[in-house]
């Protein structure tokens, strides 16, 4: 290739490069600006109403998390609402939900049911639920960080004596799941004037179940000490998939998204008192008993005939084993020769 060929491709590059260059500058600079929006400046007297920061349903218990002030107009405030410099959040932690409240409405005063008010727990129920009150101790009640609007599950520890030598089986069982708590010895503030969560141990917690479920706490009560554990948050729905997964669960066809997210919401909320789970005392320990220790064989003294002379005896035999060598059956006690 000669010379005059390469500075011919040379300039032309030269020109190509020049012209995208040009177009680029061209097009940035025709573009629009970037606007940013300034937020809208607010009144210094403007009023700041006390508002939902999420949707609160019939029964909810208040948190530090479920509400916050915002600016409000001066021509919609109600005497109703909470106002900032006139109502203290913190003393409408622990309250109750009497009315719906969707997101961003403000909380009005008629809405709420503050502990120690009339129908306090009444209004905490869910339709078709009974308050039951369960002694605990510093030591069964997760040392008191159990707060209301907390899920917890329900453990029954007891001893089951058995017939033979040594001591009774120790058993531990957890016998419901998912319980929400109501409250703990008759207080719903587990808030201080900070804010922030009060921990304290208490001797009593009152918890949401079925009427079915209250009635197993009754019985549970005189059978053995009664324990909580707290439940993790993520629980309840894993929980859930495997109610679904094993037909627990039936939910309808033909339903639309909202309405399943509906039903899922309030299965979620249902305490649970199906597949229990237990341990004995050989899971902790190689020294304890496995199962009930079986009765010992025992003999009733002979009864005595009208004349004085003995009827016969009765014997009480534990459980046995047939061998059969040929033509002889033998019977040989369980744990024997």
């Amino acid at each position: 290739m000669d010379a005059k060929k390469i500075v011919l491709l040379v300039g032309a590059l030269i020109i190509a490069v020049t012209t995208a260059l040009l177009a680029r500058n061209m097009l940035s600079s025709s573009s629009t600006p970037n606007v940013s929006a300034a937020n809208m400046p607010v009144a210094p007297d403007q009023p700041h109403v006390l508002v939902a920061v999420k949707a609160l349903p019939v029964g909810t218990i208040l948190d530090a998390e479920s509400f916050r002030f915002q600016p409000w107009p001066k021509d919609l405030v109600e005497q109703a609402y909470y106002l900032r410099g006139q109502a203290d959040p913190a003393r409408l932690a622990g309250s109750v939900v009497r009315t719906a409240i969707t997101a961003g409405q403000p909380l009005t005063q008629g809405a709420l049911v503050k502990p120690g008010d009339r129908g306090f727990l009444a209004a905490a129920l869910a339709p078709g639920m009974r308050a039951v009150t369960v002694p605990v101790s510093a030591q069964t009640s997760v040392a008191g960080f159990v707060f209301p609007g907390d899920r917890i599950d329900l453990v029954l520890t007891q001893s089951v004596a058995g017939g033979g030598e040594g001591e009774p089986l120790k058993v531990s069982e957890t016998i419901l799941r998912n319980l929400r708590v109501l409250a703990t010895d008759q207080r719903m503030d587990a808030l201080g004037p900070d804010g922030k969560p009060v921990v304290q141990t208490y001797s009593n917690v009152t918890l949401e179940v079925t009427p079915k479920i209250a009635e197993k706490i009754a019985v549970a009560q005189t059978v053995g000490s009664l324990s909580m554990s707290l439940r993790s948050m993520a629980d309840t729905p894993a929980d859930l998939d495997t109610a679904i997964a094993g037909a627990d669960v039936d939910l309808p066809d033909g339903t639309s998204p909202a309405a399943e997210k509906a039903i899922l919401a309030k299965l979620a909320a249902q305490p649970v008192d199906r597949g229990t789970t237990y341990s004995t005392g050989a899971d902790v320990s190689r020294y304890q008993r496995s199962s009930v220790p079986p009765k010992p064989e025992e003999s009733v003294p002979p009864a005595m005939a009208a004349n004085g002379a003995p009827v016969g005896t009765v014997s009480f035999k534990g459980p046995t084993i047939r061998v059969a060598r040929g033509t002889t059956v033998t019977e040989v006690p369980v744990g024997g020769k």
